[in-house]
């Protein structure tokens, strides 16, 4: 039977802190703080006045550890404003993130009970869904902590009819459901309108005393049937924990909801992380994480070894390397986070030997026909193994010129597509600098699904830099060296400040938080976060059993590739 041996992988960091580095950390940090506190202060102190907690202090009292809380899709809607009043909407109005409750992953949608008093804005729906797909997906537990006043009703017509916004909430409720994902809601405060469907479906739902669920509110029932009621007449917990049964029980407040919906977790079956662990040791890199924010640069074009970023994220730095003598511009392997084997895609930078040129070298960072080839092989290996593949994109493209085609490189990437396209196995996306062109996609970009896709401080993503976007776009008006072609002075400068503008609004795009803020990534983390993160998610995709395929490792298809490789050398 094969085994799987793992041997050492890396050496000691020569590198020095980047000052450029800690001052995007700094400014991520200072951001994520900003967004913690909602509206601000004197929006928690009016939560505090009605005797209920932030949503904040919510999720830490349902954590084992708060200092464990994952928060995920954090930047949604950072920047913009919406309203006559031009009011922001911290994190688009919901915490969502990955909460550990008696040792179990959960997923934790929580509406900001300081902002708008937790209404929906554009991408709130959206935001909650991606959410629910990631529970349907790795079958994780889903808790609702519902305080929520319904849509932000100046722009309602963004959030309320389109086929991804509010009403799809419900059909995900349904759905998680169907799957037998477990989902449990609290029920704190306001619960209007879509706010009062999002508990429903849960297996439980718990109402304190200051809670009520309501199809309309008390002010639109006044104003319509000219009734003096409150919303708690209405839809409190004596109308419908004794009367509707549309919840299960009532608590007196914030905190006894939460102790109740710990207790729940606690009764569901417990977490297979260990049994697929399969009595492996969980022992922390080899080389310290902190040090992959001096390996990666800051710039672009800057090369660096991706084998020293891959041995500060695994255990003990031990990695087991599939097909390393082919493709060299791609790095493909196995290797355990907490103590769980995944499989390790990433792309090489600087030069590589060229396959059919000795001698010769070749850039690393894009993929050529060798590479593609590899890594859908090593895709499908894993997919059929069970095993959670992590994508390390640093990635300019595809090859290309008369060469790149007469090899076919369009059918060997439509290859690596369609196996991405088709996995079962979980991914997970990491950009950890340029995530470009079609490379992106090929590379399990977010289009291709993957449960969890993070970005950097210094992620680039676009189909192109901004120069060469803009190059494009003039093409007609350069000549062969890339010059401006113009019949006076005037329309030069015209050309050249039209090109300077297209450069400028590329390299914006770029930026990570307008990625975040548009829901082009899940969140942003730190380069020296990066092992916690997929510490989490990897124990996710391994919690639930019975849901997919997870092969032991004596009978992998992996070790087929490994001994096909040795028998050709």
């Amino acid at each position: 039977m094969a085994k799987v041996i793992l041997e050492p992988i890396g050496n000691e960091s020569s590198s020095a802190p980047n000052p450029l580095m800690q001052e995007l950390d700094e400014r991520l940090d200072a951001r994520r703080a900003e967004l913690r506190m909602g509206w601000g202060q004197k929006y928690i102190d009016r939560v505090h006045d009605r005797g209920k907690l932030s949503t904040w202090e919510r999720i830490e009292a349902l954590a084992d550890d708060p200092k464990n809380i994952r928060p995920i899709l954090s930047f949604v809607n950072w920047g913009e404003r919406f309203g006559e009043e031009e009011r922001t909407s911290p994190s688009a109005g919901v915490v969502t993130a990955y909460v550990q409750i008696d040792d179990r992953w959960v997923i934790v949608i929580a509406n900001d009970n300081t902002v708008a008093s937790g209404s929906w804005w554009p991408r709130t729906p959206e935001k909650i869904i991606r959410a629910q797909n990631m529970a349907l997906r790795l079958r994780i537990p889903v808790v609702y902590l519902v305080d929520c006043s319904g849509l932000f009703l100046p722009e309602q017509s963004r959030t309320f009819s389109g086929a991804g916004q509010a009403g799809h909430i419900f059909a995900m409720n349904s759905r998680l459901s169907a799957a037998g994902v477990p989902q449990i809601a609290g029920v704190f405060g306001d619960c209007i309108a879509g706010g009062g469907y999002m508990p429903l479906i849960s297996d439980r739902v718990y109402m304190t005393e200051s809670a009520y669920m309501v199809i309309a509110g008390a002010a639109l029932i006044q104003g319509a049937k000219s009734q003096n009621l409150s919303s708690l007449d209405i839809g409190g917990a004596d109308v419908h924990v004794h009367l509707s049964n549309c919840a299960d029980a009532r608590v007196p407040d914030d905190q006894a909801a939460i102790a109740q919906i710990r207790k729940d977790i606690q009764s569901l079956p417990s977490s297979a992380i260990g049994y697929y662990r399969r009595d492996a040791e969980v022992n922390a890199p080899h080389f310290d994480p902190i040090q992959i924010g001096e390996i990666v640069p800051t710039t672009g074009s800057a090369p660096y070894d991706v084998r020293q970023v891959i041995a500060r994220l695994i255990d003990d730095s031990l990695w087991y390397e599939v097909m390393g003598d082919v493709g060299q511009e791609v790095v493909t392997g196995i290797a355990r986070i907490n103590g769980l084997y995944v499989g390790i895609a990433a792309n090489e930078q600087g030069l590589t030997d060229h396959p059919d040129q000795p001698g010769h070298k070749r850039p690393g960072g894009i993929l050529y026909r060798e590479g593609v080839a590899k890594l859908a092989a090593f895709s499908r290996a894993c997919n059929d193994d069970g095993i959670p593949i992590i994508w390390l994109q640093d990635i300019s493209g595809f090859d290309i010129g008369a060469e790149a085609e007469k090899q076919g490189l369009l059918g060997y990437g439509s290859s690596l597509i369609y196996s991405n396209s088709t996995n079962e196995t979980p991914m997970i996306t990491v950009l950890l600098r340029k995530a470009s062109g079609a490379g992106y996609y090929a590379m399990a970009g977010l289009p291709y699904d993957p449960v969890l896709q993070l970005s950097t401080p210094v992620t680039r993503l676009a189909v192109m830099e901004g120069r060469t976007l803009a190059i494009g776009a003039y093409n007609s008006r350069l000549d062969d060296n890339f010059q401006i072609v113009a019949k006076d002075e005037e329309e030069r400068e015209r050309i050249a400040a039209g090109m300077r503008a297209v450069e400028a609004r590329i390299e914006e795009d770029m930026d990570p938080y307008r990625s975040a803020n548009l829901m082009n990534t899940d969140e942003i983390v730190k380069l020296s976060e990066l092992r916690a993160y997929l510490e989490t998610i990897v124990e996710m995709t391994y919690q639930t059993h019975g849901y997919r395929r997870v092969k032991n490792p004596r009978i992998w298809s992996l070790h087929d590739l490994d001994i096909l490789r040795q028998t050709r050398i």
